[in-house]
């Protein structure tokens, strides 16, 4: 069983910047990507980004390309997302998830594990 646990979230003005953190535990994978969702009050889950665990590529959603940085260290079974520049439209709650495939997914159905989530908020 796989276990994520996200955490970094909060209130942040606009224009300052959050650091996210999701700490992988139980069992792991040969291959597989991560990626970061967020769910907007009264809107559907969307991408935000993606990174392969083993070779490090990314992928952004263009909403938040040069703004977000996804990375990970493999030393900590942890995955992260820096962002910076943060907009009253990025607020929701932030999930990380795992798709057990060396392929980058931006479809949240690609993904079989996830978090609880951790709540961002940006205030104007």
């Amino acid at each position: 069983q796989v276990q994520l646990v996200e955490s970094g979230g909060g209130l942040v003005q606009a224009g300052g910047s959050l650091r996210l953190s999701c700490a992988v535990s139980g069992r792991t994978f040969s291959t597989y990507t991560m990626g970061w969702f967020r769910q907007a009050p009264g809107k559907e889950r969307e991408f935000v980004a993606a990174i392969a665990w083993t070779g490090g590529s990314t992928y952004y959603a263009d909403s938040v390309k040069a703004r977000f940085t996804i990375s990970r260290s493999t030393a900590r079974n942890t995955l992260y997302l820096q962002m910076n520049g943060l907009q009253p439209e990025d607020t929701g709650v932030y999930y990380c998830a795992m798709r057990t495939s060396w392929l980058v997914g931006t479809s949240q159905n690609e993904y079989g594990h996830w978090g609880h989530g951790t709540q961002v908020t940006v205030s104007s």
